[in-house]
């Protein structure tokens, strides 16, 4: 039996569940509303203050269904009463973030600044001019967004420029060695 899949979602009261057809799911909660179809397989009971998810059968596809159903569950639950953040540093000499309204400006050693308009959901903060936090309910997309980010100019092993994840290590190299024997 799955180790994740078997643990009861803890419900607040200030959150509101509703069952569709086919196991769709909406989720209702102080910071914003869910909505997703899980998969139909997957039986989802609400018991009092918690939701279980049970499987019909221990077929490997059920199996592998069950513990994804009761993370992608917990997620928007978690979701719309805490929400999700993801924080970034900017590292590098003249490089540094600002927002304009709600786009995020980068400026990180191209000929112009990098805006990104944020999607719905989704909401940029800058603390000084080098870190970003990206902030949802829904944590693909405060994922996605971070990932995002940081793709525009990922750390380079050098000097270890570049826009990295909050506490990421990156790894250095060696620079090129200077001529020996002359």
């Amino acid at each position: 039996m799955s180790r994740i899949g078997r643990l009861p979602i803890p419900v607040p009261s200030s959150v509101q569940l509703e069952f569709g057809e086919e196991n769709f799911v909406r989720v209702k909660g102080p910071k914003g509303q869910l909505e997703r179809k899980l998969p139909a397989a997957m039986l989802l009971e609400h018991e009092g203050e918690n939701i279980t998810v049970k499987r019909p059968s221990d077929h490997r596809e059920h199996r592998a269904l069950h513990g994804l159903t009761r993370s992608l569950l917990s997620n928007m639950v978690v979701g719309v009463t805490d929400g999700f953040r993801k924080d970034l540093e900017i590292v590098g000499v003249g490089y540094r973030a600002a927002k304009d309204g709600n786009v995020l400006v980068l400026q990180v050693g191209f000929s112009h600044p990098v805006r990104m308009d944020p999607p719905a959901g989704i909401n940029y903060a800058v603390e000084g001019t080098n870190r970003v936090s990206v902030q949802g309910i829904d944590k693909e997309l405060v994922g996605e967004m971070a990932a995002q980010i940081r793709r525009i100019r990922k750390p380079e092993p050098y000097k270890g420029k570049g826009i990295r994840y909050a506490g990421e290590q990156v790894r250095r190299k060696a620079g090129k060695a200077g001529k020996a024997g002359k």
